[in-house]
């Protein structure tokens, strides 16, 4: 089967003048590579194509695949991860991961934390800041925690983010607004223990791959997962299989949510607990790291015993299951 493979590289995007920051969410050369060997060990044979601007100059040329594995995070919008699979859609292209309703509705944290509120999920009390003048209504109970509504990569959780009063609610919310030019989703805080769930499959063959806790060290950033504790963790927080119980419970309110947002083939849900101990649902990456030996995702697949391959292999398997049609 010819696989097109679609991606966004960091260095493209540095070369072009963009920020380290800017850059956060787009991809190493060592992904990219490391996908492409995976899939070709899998018996694809691999087109990397590249970002949507190059994916839609393919199309235009009359370039086509037999399905498209889809990992791009896209550079700007709010519904910036939707933007290659609607394409992809307009094309009649299969494509592995999520479909656009779901990838814009995940990078929406607000509408995102709605349909998991609907669904009975636990997820921590919010509100929405969309202009600074909105800080005045705000009527959750301190502390709060404040992020963008849509970035990834913990990009914009820093030293600033919880917040104790009324003075720390608008001086957070206006450096968000400025830096972000978004909305910022403002939060309960949760203060207990934190964890990452890897899963790979589909509606009823979801499946947990395994859960990691998020232990802070001494030389942690802030109050959260932020960028700076993603980039360079060494010495700022350990990354730790969690224990059975804790595993469970979390595994669990994860993959309610997954088969909520009905996000497709793998990807990975934070979860962080109340004072009482109750996980809750944080957000959804349905476009989850898969940088070998550093991403999250590929921490659990080891850890849990699965190979790189394995990996891909299990979110490919998932992809030809919705696909049966597919040949080679």
């Amino acid at each position: 089967m010819r696989l097109g493979l679609t991606y966004d590289l960091r260095d493209d995007y540095r070369a072009l003048g963009y920020s380290e920051e800017e850059t956060a969410e787009f991809d190493a050369e060592e992904t990219i590579a490391g996908l492409t060997n995976a899939l070709t060990g899998l018996g694809y044979q691999v087109d990397r194509i590249g970002n949507v601007e190059a994916l839609i100059g393919r199309l235009a040329a009359g370039d086509r695949w037999d399905a498209v594995f889809n990992y791009c995070e896209g550079l700007k919008g709010l519904a910036r991860e939707a933007q290659v699979p609607a394409i992809l859609e307009v094309y009649d292209l299969p494509y592995v991961f999520s479909d656009p309703l779901t990838m814009a509705l995940t990078l929406d944290k607000g509408m995102c934390k709605r349909v998991i509120r609907d669904h009975g999920i636990p997820t921590a009390d919010f509100a929405v800041i969309e202009m600074l003048a909105d800080a005045d209504r705000i009527a959750l109970p301190y502390p709060l925690f404040l992020k963008p509504i849509a970035e990834g990569s913990g990009k914009g959780i820093g030293t600033n983010n919880k917040v104790a009063d009324f003075a720390g609610l608008k001086a957070s919310a206006s450096d968000l607004l400025d830096r972000f030019r978004q909305p910022v989703l403002v939060e309960t805080y949760l203060p207990g223990r934190e964890f990452t769930v890897g899963i790979t499959g589909t509606g009823a063959d979801a499946e947990v791959l395994g859960v990691s806790e998020i232990v802070p060290l001494a030389g942690y950033h802030g109050d959260g997962y932020g960028l700076v504790n993603k980039e360079d963790w060494h010495g700022r927080l350990d990354i730790v299989g969690a224990p059975p119980a804790e595993a469970k419970a979390a595994g669990d309110v994860a993959l309610r949510a997954w088969k909520a947002l009905r996000c497709l083939d793998g990807g990975r849900i934070d979860i962080r607990c109340d004072a009482a101990g109750q996980p809750n649902f944080i957000e959804v990456n349905p476009l989850a790291g898969l940088r070998p030996d550093y991403s999250d995702m590929c921490f659990i697949a080891t850890r849990e015993g699965v190979s790189y391959q394995e990996l891909i292999g299990k979110i490919m398997t998932s992809f030809r299951k919705r696909h049966p049609a597919l040949k080679g």
